[in-house]
């Protein structure tokens, strides 16, 4: 389309159709979720989101005339610089119409600011890191996203690999069947035999003493990851904001530390999945948002595993596989039929080995791309 033309986000009116357009994409889509507004706003604002204490965005918008047709961020995150070494930036937040001239200009205009900026490299989708939901959906397009996990149409693969994008690592989900652990002695004996080797106690999150548990949390999830690809910690004031808004969904049940040695050595944490009522909200809150969450709270047959670690000099003992018979015992309790454990490196074997052998399978895949810039 040579009518096309890709503009920055410059004003209030900009921001809003940034955010708003992404209806536009998925309309007649059974299986998109649409986003809150209100979660929207606060992740794109650099007022509100302490993301952009350390690092920076520019919003594109790409117009046909008056009617938007494409979108893309391009982001350059500092704090990833400092902590991988390399000179990495990103994109996010992509929609497009299907025609690959829109694509290739709005890849061109990020590629362009983040060159800008001093970076060789645009890798994607993060919106806005690995912190929150990244990758593209390249497998498992029949399926509702679980909760916070990304959703997008299949043509989106040929419009970043027809833009000379190339893949750059591949992000796997795992369907668990609780029933099915739950029903094998072997698995079962096996997490037994464990905690008593090794005296390993698994305990509940205690929200009522919740800055201390946080505390905790912290230390597991800054040093458990500290070695995978593509980790970037969270700082303080972006773990606690994340907390703040997802303390009111914690179930105790599923949020579990591992303990070892009079220490805490590891952490998961399990939401049910609130797309469900979300998806009837339409990306508001107000006036029945919450009623549509309420009245579903009892009703979850399904939950995703958002994160699961274990400190580095407790790793390859088994906890992690502890950490989910446990977690699976207690979501059978609460009436759970499967979990999404989401996401999990292709690469990481010590997660996809414990995965696997709770009879967990792969039924979604995601991807990251990259080019040189």
């Amino acid at each position: 389309m040579d009518t096309v033309k890709v503009v920055p986000v410059s004003s209030k009116r900009d921001f809003n159709k940034f955010i708003k357009m992404q209806w536009k994409f998925y309309e007649g889509n059974p299986y998109w979720v649409p986003p809150l507004l209100y979660d929207r706003k606060k992740i794109l604002s650099k007022d509100k989101n302490p993301f952009f204490r350390h690092s920076d965005m520019e919003m594109f918008i790409a117009w046909n005339g008056s009617e938007p047709v494409g979108r893309i961020a391009a982001i350059k995150n500092d704090l990833h610089i400092k902590v991988s070494g390399q000179n990495e930036g990103f994109f996010g937040f992509f929609e497009c119409i299907n025609d690959q001239s829109v694509a290739d200009k709005l890849f061109d205009a990020a590629s362009k600011w983040l060159k800008e900026k001093g970076l060789s490299v645009m890798m994607g989708p993060a919106n806005p890191s690995s912190n929150d939901d990244w990758g593209f959906l390249t497998d498992g397009f029949d399926d509702q996203p679980r909760f916070m996990m990304p959703y997008n149409p299949p043509y989106y693969i040929d419009l970043t690999l027809g833009a000379g994008l190339t893949k750059a690592k591949g992000l796997l989900a795992y369907k668990i069947a609780t029933k099915d652990v739950i029903k094998n002695d072997k698995v079962m004996r096996a997490g037994e035999i464990l905690k008593n080797r090794y005296k390993i106690s698994i305990k509940s999150i205690n929200l009522k003493d919740f800055d201390n548990e946080l505390e905790k949390v912290k230390y597991v999830y800054n040093n458990a990851w500290a070695y995978n690809w593509g980790f970037v910690p969270f700082t303080e004031e972006e773990i606690n904001s994340v907390a703040a808004d997802l303390k009111q969904l914690i179930d105790p049940s599923l949020a579990l530390f591992a303990e070892m040695d009079g220490k805490t050595v590891g952490f998961t944490l399990t939401l049910p999945d609130y797309n469900f009522p979300f998806k009837k909200m339409n990306g508001r809150l107000l006036p029945f948002g919450f009623l549509h969450m309420l009245t579903n709270k009892e009703k979850f047959r399904i939950v995703r595993i958002l994160t699961l670690g274990i400190v580095p000099e407790y790793q390859k003992k088994g906890i992690d596989s502890l950490l989910y018979l446990e977690l699976i015992k207690n979501a059978d309790v609460l009436g759970v039929e499967f979990g999404e454990a989401s996401w999990i490196l292709e690469d990481n074997e010590m997660m996809n080995n414990a995965l696997i052998k709770m009879g967990g399978e792969v039924y979604k895949k995601y991807c990251l791309y990259k080019t040189n810039i």
